[in-house]
């Protein structure tokens, strides 16, 4: 199975770059975000100053939050746990990359969905400010973990 390959294939994008790529997504993401006041209104939800259903549907969204994060790190630092380096383009071909990223992608849906009804339903916003909102802090919140530095392969990789 060609899963991994070689560094020497691998294209390192300098940091400077990496991270004026990953501006583009943190800074809307923080003003919207901010401007919408998003996190107020969702920790509003989260108190269950709304009701039940409402904290219920917003504790949803936030543990799809929070496993869309473990996955995400543990996807940035497979080069530390497994001593090599995954290839991320083919990651079809990856025993662990093709039974995580499915996962990864299905909680990101999941907890979006979960994110824009509980703000449409159960704050001030209302769906189109809540689509906005909740996409404003996935974009802040992809564009943070991109700025961690992913690591680079410890050992030899395989073949």
């Amino acid at each position: 199975m060609a899963s991994f390959h070689p560094t020497s294939s691998v294209k390192h994008v300098p940091w400077r770059d990496n991270a004026l790529r990953q501006l583009k997504l943190v800074i809307p993401g923080a003003a919207i975000t901010y401007y919408f006041e998003t996190f107020q209104e969702f920790w509003r939800v989260v108190l269950g100053e709304v009701g039940s259903w409402g904290k219920t549907f917003a504790y949803g969204a936030l543990g799809h939050g929070m496993t869309t994060l473990a996955l995400f790190l543990y996807v940035l630092l497979l080069p530390w746990i497994t001593g090599v380096e995954p290839n991320y383009r083919n990651w079809r071909e990856s025993s662990i990359l093709s039974s995580v990223i499915p996962v990864l992608t299905g909680s990101i849906v999941i907890g979006w969905l979960l994110g824009v009804v509980t703000l449409g339903q159960w704050s001030h916003l209302g769906y189109i400010k809540s689509i906005i909102g909740v996409t404003s802090v996935y974009a802040l919140t992809f564009g943070l973990l991109g700025l961690l530095p992913i690591p680079r392969k410890i050992k030899q990789s395989l073949q």
